[in-house]
């Protein structure tokens, strides 16, 4: 028997994870700046209300909802229509008062959510908890707790998060965001002999099996279009070979010492 499925509206991406996340869970989207985690996590909202029925809520610590309007336009999606309509509601807050706010039954979020009907939310994004303890241990807690109110909620979510660095592997600290999450989805640029790449790697999905590839994205005019798996080695008959394009994405994704020519 078939899981139940909540399609993201990326056929690429929906094709790695069998068919889109599961159920009320945390699906965190890690990456650099300009990776597209936000496009990604709009992208999953217009896809539930306009496709699922599924309305959404996004939450944000940082931007006003009127930029994710003129944002959502770019890709013509209308998120102003999708409020006036009650679809979709837009919260600007802050990690100190959601944390609260979660922590109660019919908290603000709890009866925005209900109002509409709420299905999904994209939370954009979690670094900003950062701000609220040093401690990585209190840390992981209170983003526990945090995870457990959207869920109790019944809410699919997308977490953002951003990681500083632009190319190269996951710094150990971010790791430990990974145990608390359902799913652990990385964007990362990558160089190939001079040019830059866009990837994308499911490193998590817990419950369900999934693609282990990594495959290249852009963001286009209809939002992100995740492609076809980088793989395949050049020069080979030169007698001057390349590295993979497998290889090379080890070496960003997860550190490793590739040697760029192939014994």
């Amino acid at each position: 028997m078939a899981m139940e499925r909540v399609p993201t509206g990326i056929a690429g991406l929906d094709e790695m994870i069998q068919g889109g996340f599961l159920p009320k869970t945390a699906n965190l989207i890690e990456g650099a700046p300009g990776t597209g985690k936000s496009t990604l996590g709009m992208q999953f909202i217009q896809h539930g209300i306009t496709s699922c029925d599924e309305p959404g809520l996004i939450l944000t610590f940082e931007e006003f909802p009127q930029q994710y309007y003129r944002d959502a336009a770019n890709f013509g999606w209308d998120f102003k229509q999708h409020e006036a309509d009650n679809r979709l509601r837009t919260i600007m807050t802050s990690p100190e008062v959601t944390h609260a706010d979660l922590q109660r039954i019919s908290g603000r979020i709890e009866t925005l959510a209900d109002s509409i009907g709420a299905k999904r939310i994209l939370v954009d994004s979690l670094s900003h908890f950062e701000r609220m303890t040093a401690d990585p241990v209190e840390l992981r807690q209170l983003t526990f707790q945090f995870i457990n109110g959207l869920k109790r909620m019944g809410l699919t979510a997308i977490l953002t998060r951003e990681n500083a660095a632009l190319l190269g592997e996951t710094p150990d600290s971010e790791e430990d965001l990974a145990f608390v999450v359902d799913s652990y989805t990385m964007l990362r640029y990558v160089e190939i002999q001079g040019a830059v790449h866009k990837a994308l790697l499911v490193l998590k999905l817990r419950g369900s099996n999934h693609d282990k590839d990594i495959r290249q994205y852009a963001i286009t005019k209809n939002g992100l279009d995740v492609r076809s798996r980088f793989e395949g080695t050049r020069g080979i008959m030169s007698g001057t070979p390349t590295m993979t394009h497998a290889q090379a994405f080890a070496a960003a994704f997860l550190g490793s010492n590739v040697d760029a020519k192939t014994k």
